[in-house]
Order: structure tokens, then C-alpha cells, then sequence
């Protein structure tokens, strides 16, 4: 008998085929997802029910692909950033531009609206994090929350819910970084476009861990890319920032390994934002 016949998709990780089963319940187990029993392999669902492996039945929890707990809920921080960029929109409707230039990232400018000198240079670092979830036009919030609801539901279930949460901060953050050094200090910046293409970052690394046909992502990428360079009032910055960032620190999400996962991951984590805080840092001191 040809041995690729057997070969399943995992139950819990479709795009990995395998030629194990759990030996209780006889669903298609990946690597990723056997657990030792007294005979052969199970699957998380049923040691977490109890099953006669030797566990307490809390252990072994079924993971993510980069070691985070699978939810019942695998899009909650998807919504809860949803969320939040609306509540920031509706101000932006009532109130208009003058709530724009007070969260608005701009490196350092005189704004005569607000009457005073304003900007990241000037102490306001907030602007870094608070553009990252303000629109005023209404075609930039709708593409921006499609982009994080679609690809961040790929996303979340892959990683689990702190590790995305951070992967969403840390791209965000890299794409306003960048705009603060590279844009003129008075050239304004705002959008989740930072964290969408920090999800299509992860997306490839993910897509490739997985052994997913790359062709439609690339294609993806290219148009992506193409829309940002080609658009005018498009802030460049912040979508190349935010892509790189996604694709560097999903690959050490993923890639750690099991011994030290977490230590490596938060670690890395904690490095991106130093490094983005020294460069801010160094760019407010070339400005002031």
C-alpha cells in the first residue's frame, strides 16, 4: 500500500498532512498536536477531557502554531482593535479636524489650528500609538478594518491572542517609527495601514511555515506594494515599517524553539521596542 493513501490533513491544522491518528477517537493528529499515552498518540481534545494518558486533564492544552493557547473565541483582539479604532472615528466625526491634530502622528510642526507647536519631537509620543487607530476618511477606516478583520483572522488563531496582541502594538509602532524618521517632520500620518500590513507580514511567514501555495500570497504582497507606491497621500512609511515587522517577528514567533520558546519570543518582542525607542529618541534630538 502506497503510504502518501494515508496521509489526512490534521483535524486541528488543516494544511499539515499526517499518517497519525489519536488513538481514541481515531482523528488525524500532526506532530504539532500528538500527545504521548500509554499506547501510541492522542489528540488535545482528549486529553484535555481526561482520557487515561497519565495527564490532569488541564494538561497539554492544545496550542497555537507559535505556543499560545487556543481560544474558543481565536478573533477576540481582532474585534476588541476594531472596536477601538470605530470609538477614536466617532470623535472624528462630531469633533472633525480639530481631534485629528490633537492624536495626528507629525514629527514636529507649528499647527495654527491648535495655536502652539505640536508633535512627537515636542514630547507628545503618544502620537506614535494613537495614529495607529485614527481615520478621518471614511474609505480609509472601512479598508483599513476589512484588511484587520480578514487577514487578523488568519492571523490571531496561528499565534494566540498575547503573541498577536503584541505583533499588532510592534507593527503599529514600526510603521509610525518610520514615518517619524523618513517623512518631513510636519508631514501628518494616521491609519491602522501599519498593523494591516504587519498582519500580511505575518501572514507570509505564516503561510509559508504551513507549506501554503506562496503564489496568491506573493501576488497579494505585490498589489499591496504596488497600491502604496503608486497612491497618492499614502503614508509609505508606515506600510513598509509595519510589513517588516511583521515579517521579522512572526518568524522568531513561529520558529522558536520549544525549550526556550517563550523566553525567545517575549525577548524579542521586548528588543523591537527598544529599538524603536532609541530610534525615536535619536530622530528627536536630530529635530530639537
Amino acid at each position: 500500500m502506497d503510504a502518501q493513501a494515508g496521509l489526512q490533513p490534521c483535524y486541528r491544522h488543516p494544511g499539515t498532512e499526517t499518517g497519525i491518528r489519536c488513538t481514541r477517537c481515531e482523528k488525524p493528529i500532526c506532530p504539532q498536536c500528538m500527545i504521548p499515552a500509554s499506547v501510541g498518540f492522542q489528540c488535545p481534545d482528549c486529553v484535555r477531557g481526561g482520557s487515561g494518558t497519565g495527564h490532569a486533564a488541564d494538561a497539554n492544552r492544545p496550542r497555537t502554531l507559535a505556543g499560545g493557547r487556543v481560544r474558543t473565541d481565536d478573533r477576540l483582539v481582532t474585534k476588541v482593535l476594531i472596536g477601538i479604532c470605530l470609538a477614536v472615528y466617532l470623535p472624528v466625526l462630531v469633533l472633525g479636524d480639530r481631534f485629528v491634530d490633537e492624536l495626528v502622528l507629525i514629527g514636529y510642526a507649528y499647527n495654527p489650528l491648535l495655536g502652539e507647536v505640536v508633535g512627537v519631537a515636542d514630547g507628545e509620543w503618544y502620537r506614535l500609538l494613537t495614529a495607529t487607530v485614527l481615520h478621518q476618511e471614511p474609505w480609509h477606516i472601512l479598508f483599513n478594518l476589512l484588511g484587520l478583520w480578514v487577514i487578523g483572522g488568519i492571523v490571531e488563531p496561528e499565534l494566540g491572542r498575547s503573541r498577536y496582541a503584541l505583533l499588532c502594538l510592534i507593527s503599529g509602532l514600526a510603521g509610525s517609527v518610520l514615518a517619524y524618521v523618513v517623512a518631513a517632520p510636519n508631514q501628518p500620518s494616521l491609519g491602522a495601514s501599519g498593523i494591516v500590513y504587519g498582519l500580511i507580514g505575518a501572514w507570509v511567514v505564516l503561510a509559508r511555515r504551513r507549506r501554503h501555495d506562496m503564489r496568491p500570497v506573493a501576488l497579494f504582497v505585490a498589489l499591496s506594494l504596488l497600491m502604496t507606491f503608486t497612491r497618492p497621500g499614502i503614508s509609505w512609511e508606515a506600510h513598509v515599517g509595519g510589513l517588516v515587522a511583521g515579517l521579522v517577528l512572526t518568524y522568531v514567533l513561529v520558529q522558536a524553539p520549544r525549550a526556550r520558546r517563550e523566553l525567545i519570543q517575549y525577548g524579542a518582542c521586548g528588543l523591537l521596542l527598544l529599538i524603536e525607542a532609541g530610534v525615536v529618541m535619536a530622530r528627536t534630538m536630530a529635530l530639537t
